[in-house]
């Protein structure tokens, strides 16, 4: 029995997005992003209380890079994956947990911009400057892609950062990388990844499709 607990527009959409590419028989139990998840029933899944928790053969999973490498090594068939001794593999798995680095941005600006609902908790520098930092990492993927995927055809590492950036365009638009620009548009026609995207009226993380940085005092 495979379950994944998933919250919309969240890191939890890596995961799903990859066992809709692997195809194999799996249950959702989906959340809303907040108090669901402080709940003692969800505390007893995962007790940090974030998503995304993979049920897999009688463990819980909470972290989706090594999520990621575990369900590519339980489905080799699929091809998400990239094994010792494959000449790929070192890039593999840095691309993979190079994911986190974008998200972490995200992280940060998700928190200023929706979770802080007063204006005055907000912080114009951290608006400001984050997205800065945003942009260098999804400069990094614009440089070392040359061709239609992250690596030499499409794997889990195109799933884990194409999710990030997902999230990150809401920071940062992509005008100035045209390589991720292309790239992404490429993922988000894949019939896997629009099975990962919320289902009408499930409730979004984000309640609008960009957020401008917020004004200094006297800017």
């Amino acid at each position: 029995m495979i379950r994944l607990h998933h919250c919309a527009e969240t890191r939890s959409m890596r995961t799903l997005w990859q066992l809709n590419e692997i195809g194999c028989e799996f249950e959702i139990q989906r959340y809303d992003f907040g108090k669901a998840l402080r709940s003692d029933e969800f505390k007893a899944i995962n007790p940090v209380s974030r998503v995304p928790a993979l049920e897999i053969d009688g463990e819980v999973l909470i972290e989706t890079g090594a999520i990621a490498e575990i369900l590519c090594e339980k489905f080799p068939e699929a091809g998400l994956g990239r094994p010792i001794g494959d000449p790929e593999r070192n890039m593999f798995l840095q691309l993979i947990h190079f994911a986190e680095t974008i998200s972490q941005h995200c992280a940060i600006l998700t928190q200023q911009h929706v979770m802080l609902y007063e204006d005055h908790m907000r912080s114009p520098i951290l608006t400001q400057l984050e997205p800065k930092r945003l942009a260098k990492t999804i400069g990094f993927i614009e440089e070392r892609m040359a061709g239609d995927f992250l690596l030499s055809d499409f794997s889990a590492a195109d799933i884990c950062v194409g999710q990030a950036i997902y999230m990150a365009q809401r920071f940062v638009r992509l005008d100035p990388f045209p390589r991720v620009a292309s790239w992404m548009a490429r993922m988000t026609e894949r019939p896997a990844f629009r099975a990962s995207l919320p289902l009408e009226g499930e409730p979004r993380l984000y309640n609008q499709s960009f957020f401008e940085p917020i004004p200094s005092e006297g800017a």
